[in-house]
């Protein structure tokens, strides 16, 4: 038990630095990896000297450290089923509106989650040239302009029509970037498709339930490969939260 916790925290650490080289300090979340190395490596030090010990505790140890070790997994295979799930939804058809959700920008560039929506929903409109475009992201840190200001740069650049455009600038939160979208221009009530990074379709798609979407869709855009399993990671602790303190 005490070689799989410390294989587990090991993993955890290489996974932080290695994401950290590729993409820098200011990716959402990564210290998640930290803790996790840090309570796995501690649950292996527990383990080791729990031998010198009484042996009562140390089988009380082992008992704990493999009901951790179970609720993990349950945790992660439930969420990450759901999530998993929410990658590969059903493409979209016959929409009337696509609301591309707002990601991070850099200064005035679109980051690698962002650029990627955006050439998922360049495609979509191709295909469906009457839906409307709904750009929907606020001003963050380190953002000269806004998220959907952004987004429009990006698909003016690439042919669109300005008058296919509607741009809501206020949102912070995938919860705010529905309902201030919906608040706007009516799509909670229209064949939506709601185009994201793949590992964030489901829980988009819970919170445009809890915000009255009726026939709204996810569409996944790819994601980084190597941030992929970070931010897979991230949204099963995000839907977890949202099951438990809705």
């Amino acid at each position: 038990m005490g070689i799989v916790c410390c294989a587990f925290g090991a993993v955890c650490l290489l996974y932080y630095l290695l994401i950290s080289l590729y993409a820098g300090q200011q990716v959402s979340f990564a210290w998640i990896w930290l803790a996790g190395a840090a309570v796995f490596l501690i649950c292996a030090l527990i383990l080791r000297k729990s031998g010198h010990g009484n042996a009562g505790n140390m089988q009380l140890l082992k008992t704990l450290c493999c009901i951790f070790l179970a609720g993990c997994l349950l945790t992660a295979g439930f969420f990450g089923t759901r999530v998993i799930k929410g990658m590969y939804s059903e493409p979209a058809e016959d929409l009337e509106a696509i609301l591309i959700l707002g990601a991070q920008v850099r200064g005035r560039v679109p980051s690698r989650s962002l650029k990627k929506r955006l050439e998922c929903g360049l495609s979509l409109s191709r295909k469906m040239p009457d839906a409307v475009l709904i750009l929907s992201g606020g001003k963050g840190p380190g953002e000269e302009i806004t998220e959907a200001q952004c987004m429009k740069n990006y698909l003016l650049t690439n042919g669109v029509e300005e008058t296919r455009i509607v741009l809501e600038e206020n949102s912070t939160t995938t919860k705010e970037n529905l309902s201030f979208s919906d608040a706007l221009t009516g799509c909670g009530s229209l064949r939506t498709g709601i185009v994201t990074n793949d590992f964030h379709v489901a829980r988009a798609m819970v919170l445009a339930e809890k915000a009255g979407y009726t026939e709204s869709v996810g569409i996944p855009s790819s994601s980084d490969p190597v941030l992929e399993l970070h931010f897979i990671v991230r949204e099963i602790f995000a839907l977890a939260a949202l099951q438990f303190f809705p």
